[in-house]
Formats: structure tokens, C-alpha cells, sequence
């Protein structure tokens, strides 16, 4: 290896030294041929040879020199601006030692830094969050992190073996997305919900000044927040603006739908608003269709309320606390009858599907729904599967059905119902509209083609995507009063309600409305009149209505474990013991009687795998919103959630959590 390294530059080189070896010898042997022919000739070649390996040596010498220090020369370029890079690119760069104090900044950092001297300083010290990043690199998922520092944003990249740091500022492409954000269009639609009702008996001069009253309460509300709005019709508006303005709408929980009620209210005309806003969508077009869907949940939740919703995100409510006017559709209940007598008519057969747990308010909505097919000459059955652990009341209506000849073949087990029907067949969803509370989600699953939905609720987000027919009016006291006023538009000849159907419906309207004190209208007096007028049974109804020793006690038991939060009541039930659905719903009831008690919360094990929340309110507090949060829903006063495998306590905590958040959110409004 010595002799090696001691030939010139070129020779260590093996390929070019084998082919100046391989040049010496043909020249040797051109020589030697030389010598044989003439000496004279040889002398002369071997000269000419001499002089030409001298040269050829020579030459590849200055080649493996020059190449050499181009090489040189070529490294140290590189490794000059390797140094000039990290010293002066864009590009902060931290050097830390194993202590994780920190060894060396480049200048560009450093001017971030200005007169603060990091170098000696741990990470910690100096940044939490940086030192947080360090200790985590790699994420999971990601190479590169965000980092807010110094009043910057930096995408950052850790090399742990070199123990190194690298911060790209990124606070331009930051400041360009979010600006990108802020001027995404969004459009709404506004609708006076109740603009005719009002303005039916008002002169056109008093019905002009309330609409220019509305008008300019809206565009004034508008304009603050850089919200364009145009006038489509007397009772419609159209809202266009940037997502910065719709963000500064959302701060004050659109406030606007109060200034409205509560200034018309004191004109003798109340108007309540309802809207619907749709955003993060590219096309014109869709963002119109998506404003006009979330108007429709914001009205088909009772109005006086914003649904703000993008594609992909989950909807948010503003305002729905106070319970929605009744309206005078009389004229939609004839349309309504007439349609679901047109789609009943072209069925083959009709089903009739509650919610799980079905009330006497489910039970009896459907047996009407039932009657309703019948005197349409359609077959029909109510779609129930006895589990044995129904309430008190329901045993009994069960029993008075089996024991009655028309009666006794009214309901249908889920697992008929798939065998029977066809692609004809008609679904009629009653006192809900979410598939996943329905007493079956495969009867539903098969005949969810055709679906009519009979409800009293607050619409939810989760509803079937293409029904055929949709009667909800929240305003309405229970679905037993919705399908009894249908019966008056329908053929008189045709054998009507029997005994058992009325009492059962009438029960239904009785056990919603707390029997006639809350959410009683003059059209709730005027269906249980018309149902008593038919045949209800008083002595049947006081029947249904009574209840157990045991459910007595039971109910009793939980509102002795009742918990006051401010002007909340909670009750925890055992996780070990299973309550009725109807006796937590009493309970909760119950609760509210109770002197500063404004709402109320139930939770108790409901089966094996399930754990369910009654809630209850005066009105002064929107139950619906909070039920809503954990996955349920229901009215303003009056609603309900379930939540599988967990404990009852979790449920609690869950709960407070939920309450804590709208007492801070609350604060923060006032």
C-alpha cells in the first residue's frame, strides 16, 4: 500500500495505470520488430517511443492534477455554501446537546430573536412547546409539526441524530389560508315563520310597516356584521357574505332573532325568524340548496332558531328557546290527509313503526294510522314485538288488542314484516323521524324506499334521506293529536276509530301534555274532544293511566337520589338497576314541581347495554340542545337521549360537562 501511495497521482489510479502498462509494452514489442528489421530503424522507433511515453506520461499527469484540485476546489465550494446556506438561508436552524440546552443559532433565528440571547438556555426555558415537539418527534402520522413561537408560525423538523432543529416560517402561507378562509362565500335564507298568521288581519298599511320594520332590523343586524341580504318575497330573505362575517354572527348567537321577537311582540305582532346557512362549498348553486335544506331543519325543529351547517360538519343551533306558536294549518292538515291517503292508495300493504320503548303516545298514533289504512280499504299492521318488560300502561292496551276480534291481529313482528312485504309496501314513521330509535332499523332498512313520517318532535339531523311524505309540527301537543285531526278529511262511510283506538290515543295525548297542562293548545281540546266523540273510554283511559306499586316506588326511589345543580335536578340511577322508561320520565316530571327547579335529569340503566337520559324543563331552559350534545333530542321542554356501554356515572359526568359548557357559553352572551 506504501509503494502505491508513493506513485504519482494518475498510476493510483489501476485503470489508467493498466493502460499505460499496456501502451509500454506494444510500444516494447514495436521496438523490438524494429531491431529485427534494421537497427537503424529500431533505434529511431525506440526514440520516438521514448519521447511519445514521456509526453503521454507528462499529459496524464496535468490531467490527474487538474482534476484533482477541480475536485478540491469543487469540495470546498460545497462545503463553503453548506455553511453560507445555514448561516444565511431563510431557514431557522437550533443546535442542542444531549442535555437539550441549546448550542448554536443561525442569524436568521436569531433576528427573530433580536437582543434575547437562547444559546446556553434549555429548550424548556425557552420554549415548552418547541421542547414538547422535540420530545415527541416523530409524530405519529406526520414529519413535520406547527409550531406558534415568536409571534410566528414555523413548520418544524427535527433530525434527532444530528440533535438539530429546522423552523420554515410559515406565517405568510398561514396568513394566506386563513385570509382564503375568511372570504369563502356563504349563503342563508331567512323566513318569517309566521308572517301570514300575523299580518292575516292587519291592514295593508300596518301589514307594510311591519314588514319595513322587519326589513331594516334585519339589514341594519346584517351590516353590522358585513352581511349583504336581499328581500325575495314579503316573508323570505337571502343572505350572502364572507365566513368572517358569518363567524362575528355566530359570536353573538345571532341575537337578531331576539331584537326581531321581542320588538314585534311589543307591536302586537310577533315574528319569529328561522334561517338557514350553508358555507365551504365552491358552486353557487349548492351552497343555495344546502341553505334552503338547513332552513328547512331549522323549521322542522319549530323555528324561531339557525341551523349553520357545512357538507362535511355537523350542524350547529342558535336561538329555538321558546316553544314554537301554534299555527292555523288547518288547510295543511286537509293537504297532508289527501297525500297520505293518495301514497296509502297505491300501496299494496301498509306498516305502521313506532319508537323502541314505544309510549302510549307511539302506541296510539299508530293504531290511528292503522284505522286510517283501513278505511282506505288497505291492509295495514303496526310493526311491535313484545319484549316483556313494557310499562304498566302498554301491558294493558296489549291485552285489551288480544281481546278484541278486530283487533287481535293489529301488530306484526319486525321479522314478518320482512318476509311479507314488497316493493309496494308503505312505511309510516310515527312520534319519530330517526331511523335509529325506530322499533326496528331493519324493517326500516328494507322499506326505507317508501317512508311517511308522522312526528310532533323537533327535527334532527338524523332523518331518512328521501321520504315520501313529512307531516312534523313541533307546535303540536303529541302525534295522537296530529293523526286524529287527519280523520276529518277522510271518508265518512268507512267504519271510524274503535273503542280501544281512541282511548289509546287520547292516552297518548293525556300522557304528553301531562295531562292538559302543558303544551296544550285549542286544537289538542278540540282532538280529544273529537276522540271522546268516537268512543274513548273514560273508565279504559283511568285504567291506562294508572300504574304499579312497584313503578310507584321505583319513581319514588329516584327522586329521593335527586342532586341540585343551581336550578338543575339530576338524578343517577344504579348502574346495577334497570328502570322503566316511562317511570324515569316521571321522575323527571316529578322533579320539577319542585320549588327553584327549572329542568331536570334522569339517567338510568335501561338494559344491559344501554343507559338513557330523561330531561324535563319549564321552558326556560332548551333541554333539546343539551340532549342533542349526547346524541338524543326531542322538544324545548321535553326530550331524551340514549348512550350504549357505559356506566351511569359516566353518563353524569358527561352531563355536567355539557351543562358547564352552556353556563360558561351563557356568561360569556351577557
Amino acid at each position: 500500500m506504501k509503494k502505491l501511495d508513493a506513485l504519482p497521482a494518475f498510476f493510483q489510479n489501476r485503470r489508467l495505470a493498466w493502460v499505460a502498462v499496456l501502451v509500454s509494452l506494444m510500444a516494447l514489442m514495436g521496438a523490438i520488430l524494429g531491431f529485427m528489421v534494421n537497427w537503424l530503424i529500431g533505434l529511431v522507433w525506440l526514440g520516438l517511443v521514448v519521447f511519445a511515453l514521456i509526453v503521454i506520461f507528462k499529459t496524464l499527469q496535468i490531467i490527474g492534477e487538474d482534476t484533482a484540485h477541480y475536485i478540491e476546489n469543487l469540495s470546498y465550494r460545497v462545503n463553503r455554501g453548506e455553511q453560507e446556506a445555514i448561516i444565511q438561508m431563510p431557514l431557522g436552524v437550533i443546535l442542542f446537546n444531549e442535555q437539550a440546552e441549546i448550542d448554536w443559532v443561525n442569524p436568521y433565528l436569531q433576528s427573530y430573536l433580536g437582543e434575547e440571547i437562547i444559546v446556553g438556555r434549555t429548550l424548556t426555558d425557552v420554549s415548552t412547546k418547541l421542547a414538547d415537539v422535540i420530545k415527541r418527534w416523530p409524530d405519529e402520522d406526520k414529519r413535520v409539526t406547527r409550531l406558534t413561537w415568536l409571534d410566528r408560525t414555523f413548520d418544524v423538523q427535527v433530525q434527532p441524530e444530528l440533535r438539530a432543529v429546522y423552523l420554515l416560517d410559515a406565517t405568510a402561507s398561514v396568513q394566506l389560508s386563513s385570509d382564503y378562509e375568511a372570504h369563502r362565500l356563504f349563503v342563508g335564507i331567512v323566513s318569517l315563520d309566521n308572517y301570514d298568521e300575523v299580518t292575516e288581519g292587519m291592514s295593508d298599511s300596518d301589514a307594510s310597516a311591519l314588514r319595513t320594520f322587519v326589513t331594516k332590523t334585519l339589514s341594519d343586524w346584517m351590516a353590522d356584521h358585513a352581511i349583504y341580504v336581499r328581500r325575495l318575497a314579503v316573508d323570505r330573505y337571502m343572505l350572502i357574505g364572507y365566513r368572517s362575517g358569518l363567524r362575528a354572527a355566530e359570536s353573538d348567537k345571532f341575537n337578531v332573532l331576539t331584537t326581531v321577537r321581542e320588538a314585534t311582540s311589543m307591536q302586537n305582532a310577533p315574528i319569529t325568524l328561522s334561517i338557514g346557512i350553508a358555507y365551504k362549498e365552491e358552486a353557487i348553486s349548492v351552497l343555495a340548496e344546502n341553505a334552503q335544506a338547513n332552513l328547512d331543519l331549522a323549521l322542522g325543529r319549530g323555528g324561531d332558531q339557525v341551523v349553520v351547517k357545512s357538507p362535511t360538519g355537523d350542524a350547529r343551533f342558535y336561538g329555538g328557546n321558546i316553544n314554537p306558536m301554534a299555527k292555523r294549518t288547518r288547510v295543511r292538515a286537509r293537504v297532508i290527509s289527501q297525500a297520505l291517503a293518495d301514497l296509502m292508495t297505491q300501496a299494496d300493504q301498509i306498516f305502521i313503526m313506532g319508537h323502541k320503548r314505544s309510549d302510549m303516545d307511539s302506541f296510539g298514533a299508530a293504531l290511528g294510522v292503522r284505522r286510517l289504512a283501513q278505511m282506505l280499504g288497505k291492509p295495514a299492521w303496526v310493526v311491535y314485538e313484545e319484549t316483556g318488560h313494557e310499562h304498566s300502561d302498554i301491558q294493558l292496551l296489549l291485552h285489551e288488542l288480544k281481546h278484541d276480534p278486530a283487533d287481535e291481529t293489529a301488530m306484526m313482528t319486525p321479522s314478518q314484516v320482512i318476509t311479507e312485504a314488497t316493493e309496494r309496501s308503505l312505511l309510516v314513521m310515527v312520534d319519530h323521524s330517526k331511523p335509529s330509535i325506530s322499533e326496528s332499523r331493519d324493517v326500516y332498512n328494507h322499506l326505507a324506499g317508501r317512508v311517511v313520517i308522522i312526528d310532533h318532535h323537533r327535527r334532527g339531523e338524523e332523518f331518512p334521506e328521501e321520504p315520501q311524505l313529512v307531516y312534523i309540527e313541533s307546535y303540536a301537543s303529541s302525534t295522537s293529536e296530529l293523526v286524529t285531526e287527519l280523520f276529518e278529511y277522510q271518508p265518512r262511510r268507512a267504519k271510524g276509530l274503535s273503542k280501544i283506538e281512541s282511548t289509546a290515543m287520547l292516552a297518548g295525548i293525556q300522557v304528553d301534555t301531562k295531562s292538559f297542562t302543558l303544551r296544550s293548545g285549542t286544537r289538542t281540546f278540540d282532538a280529544a274532544s273529537y276522540l271522546r266523540s268516537v268512543g274513548a273510554d273514560g273508565k279504559m283511559l283511568q285504567d291506562f293511566m294508572k300504574e304499579t306499586v312497584s313503578s310507584y316506588r321505583k319513581r319514588a326511589h329516584l327522586i329521593e337520589r335527586a342532586e341540585i345543580h343551581d336550578t338543575a335536578a339530576i338524578v343517577v340511577g344504579e348502574n346495577d338497576v334497570q328502570y322503566d322508561s316511562v317511570v324515569a320520565a316521571q321522575a323527571a316530571d316529578a322533579l320539577l314541581q319542585m320549588i327553584g327547579i327549572e329542568s331536570s335529569y334522569v339517567i338510568t340503566r335501561r338494559d344491559d347495554k344501554m343507559v338513557a337520559v330523561s330531561a324535563r324543563s319549564t321552558g326556560s331552559v332548551n333541554v333539546q340542545l343539551v340532549m342533542e350534545a349526547m346524541g338524543g333530542g326531542g322538544h324545548l321542554s321535553n326530550a331524551a337521549t340514549q348512550v350504549a356501554d357505559v356506566a351511569t356515572n359516566d353518563v353524569y359526568s358527561q352531563l355536567l360537562s355539557i351543562l358547564e359548557a352552556s353556563d360558561d357559553s351563557e356568561a360569556e352572551e351577557n
